[in-house]
């Protein structure tokens, strides 16, 4: 079974992004419906969500993405100890940001074999430990 872990960019195109790219999400989500897909994020991922919804007072939003978080086709990932020194590793090899090199490090240590962002700038960080799927 396929692990996915969203990075924070693609849970916003799903819930307000322009159509085609929430379109392009949702269809890639597809086989989760199916049960041969598990998706994953953080709660860096939560985090970077609710930024803004909350900073702007917008409580609609807040509520989806909440309502998002909360589904039980959702699995949270721990960043523990380890996760920040893979991080670490990530950023001191490839200078990745210390955001995406704790996204990544919790993808890769929480057994996913796929990572959902619209970076292109991290295929080099993720080749050989995880496949990357771009969205943009």
């Amino acid at each position: 079974m396929a692990r996915v872990y969203l990075d924070s960019c693609v849970v916003i195109y799903l819930l307000q992004g322009p159509e085609s790219l929430s379109r392009a999400v949702r269809d890639a989500l597809e086989p989760v419906k199916k049960k041969s897909q598990v998706v994953c994020v953080s709660d860096l991922v939560r985090l970077e969500c609710r930024v803004r919804p909350i900073k702007q007072g917008d409580k609609e939003l807040l509520a989806l993405f909440d309502e998002f978080f909360a589904s039980q086709d959702i699995e949270r990932l721990p960043i523990q100890t380890d996760t920040f020194d893979l991080a670490t590793e990530l950023r001191a090899h490839h200078g990745t940001k210390p955001p995406d090199a704790i996204h990544l490090a919790t993808a890769i240590l929480g057994g996913c074999n796929e990572f959902w962002t619209n970076d292109h700038r991290l295929n080099a960080v993720a080749a050989g430990r995880i496949a990357l799927k771009v969205f943009s």
